[in-house]
């Protein structure tokens, strides 16, 4: 009997009519069956006659399936048993503890993301670039686009469509004019009922190499940078796509849905549409991954109960990080800084802070109980920026972030929450602790200021572990025991932290 992972893909599928229009023409169905769960997925056309059905079993042991399609004489069965997860496979991230995420299998993860919006649109040497790049990093997010981007630095044309048909001519494009074919249909012929098979078939392998890295997939499934027509469509060749996207992707255990970069530029596109888009999903992925919706400027209502967590961009120049605390108990829900500027150079205000700007921002956030993350837009002979290529990272603060994270990964329990016991410094507790009087951890943040020296009173009689943490630099001074008043000389420099852990 086939055998598949505990939160892996099983795959079947059946072979179909290629006449007509099978994108719109037929429907398959599979009902998935165990003593601990029944599952019913929607399968779709994958092109030369041949229609799939994926699962994700979510418990260890036999499952029968029934395959029905409207064009089978009889429903098609089935048996395969789901075995237990090798062991860098723990499921899909939840939210855990109202702020913080968690695996399925209850490992805390620590949310630490970067964009790269069509990095897997690109060539396939410049996809294995940014595969090796990414497994030599840090992060285990990435947010990317299913469609291709028009922007400045963005102006070739992608590997692929998702559409049969041809585009518009690019060659009219320049850096002076295209603006002018921003969300424009004109001078394209697509048909957006027929969908492009090994576009989404190169997207899915670019989805399993990340989940081979550990790395959730954040898709963003729509977006307003666009010359193709694909912004403008329909709300039944919306729907299309939408129903389209979830049949083929849902099973991934990696994948989290971002209904859109920057919704509020989708000029066309109401709330009533956001919500409905989110009604799709919530009726058509059976699994329940994460879900959000990102902006430009206004954020979207993120109390809205399909929301799971927020995907934001920093609507002030310079303040994004510093205001975790205000968002987290505004909307109770995790706080992921999609975008909170981008370590380069470009001329864009959004794309030029320093290295060290950059890590100040993803400390101050995580210190605050938030997810930070990173892009970067350097300027460079090749034109291939990371945050929309991929490719090499060229800047600074990705180096640091491995060190930042195996700090982080000491809080003990699961997530970090502010703590104003301490003034003129950012403080965090462990989110466990439920309140700032609990004593047993404490990771204070001094940012841009430089303090020679701190004082410190918690009680008389409990023993901390005391280090000294240079994050720029990335080194960690063990300075023995306190307690009662203790004194906490420093060198005078921005960007240092302290660790305090209670002495069982």
């Amino acid at each position: 009997m086939v055998q598949v992972e505990k939160w892996d893909v099983f795959e079947t599928e059946l072979q179909g009519p290629k006449e007509g229009n099978p994108f719109t023409e037929h429907t398959l169905q599979g009902v998935f069956h165990s003593q601990w769960e029944t599952v019913t997925t929607d399968g779709f056309y994958d092109g030369d006659g041949v229609y799939k059905i994926r699962f994700m079993p979510s418990f260890e042991g036999e499952y029968d399936y029934t395959l029905s399609a409207d064009f089978l004489k009889d429903p098609v069965k089935g048996q395969f048993i789901s075995v237990a997860p090798d062991e860098g496979n723990h499921g899909p991230v939840r939210v855990a503890n109202t702020w913080h995420f968690a695996y399925e299998d209850g490992t805390p993860y620590y949310c630490l993301g970067t964009t790269c919006y069509v990095w897997a649109l690109q060539s396939d040497e410049r996809i294995r670039e940014t595969l090796q790049t990414l497994k030599e990093s840090a992060f285990n997010k990435i947010r990317f686009c299913i469609f291709p981007k028009h922007y400045d630095y963005n102006l070739k044309e992608p590997r692929s469509y998702p559409y049969e048909g041809k585009p518009m001519d690019s060659s009219v494009l320049t850096p002076e004019n295209f603006w002018e074919y921003n969300n424009r249909s004109e001078g394209n012929e697509w048909d957006f009922t027929r969908f492009h098979p090994e576009h989404f078939q190169h997207l899915e392998y670019c989805i399993k190499e990340l989940c081979k890295l550990g790395i959730e997939a954040d898709l963003i499934v729509m977006h307003p940078y666009d010359r193709w027509g694909f912004s403008c469509m329909t709300k039944e060749q919306d729907d299309l796509y939408w129903k389209y996207v979830l049949a083929r992707f849902s099973a991934y255990r990696n994948v989290w849905w971002s209904l859109a970069n920057e919704y509020d530029l989708l000029h066309d596109k109401t709330i009533a549409d956001w919500e409905r888009y989110a009604g799709l999903i919530c009726t058509h992925d059976p699994y329940g991954h994460l879900r959000s919706v990102h902006n430009c400027m206004p954020f979207y209502d993120y109390t809205r109960p399909w929301v799971t967590h927020c995907s934001i961009q920093r609507q002030d120049l310079y303040r994004t990080a510093e205001n975790v605390n205000e968002w987290r108990e505004r909307y109770r829900k995790p706080v992921v800084l999609d975008e909170i500027a981008y370590e380069g150079n470009v001329p864009h205000g959004w794309g030029n802070i320093s290295g060290q700007e950059m890590l100040r921002r993803f400390w101050e956030a995580v210190c605050r109980g938030g997810y930070p993350g990173h892009g970067e837009t350097f300027l460079n002979e090749e034109g291939v920026l990371w945050w929309s290529h991929g490719g090499k990272l060229h800047g600074e603060s990705h180096k640091r972030f491995q060190f930042l994270l195996d700090i982080w990964k000491q809080t003990p329990g699961n997530g970090l929450m502010p703590c104003d016991r301490f003034w003129a410094e950012v403080c965090a507790v462990p989110q466990v602790s439920l309140s700032p009087a609990a004593k047993d951890y404490y990771l204070i943040y001094y940012s841009f200021m430089q303090p020679a020296l701190k004082q410190y009173h918690i009680d008389d009689t409990t023993e901390y572990r005391l280090k000294v943490i240079d994050t720029w630099n990335m080194t960690i001074e063990d300075r023995g025991i306190v307690k009662g008043r203790f004194t906490v000389e420093l060198p005078g420099k921005p960007y240092m932290a302290i660790q305090l852990v209670k002495e069982n």
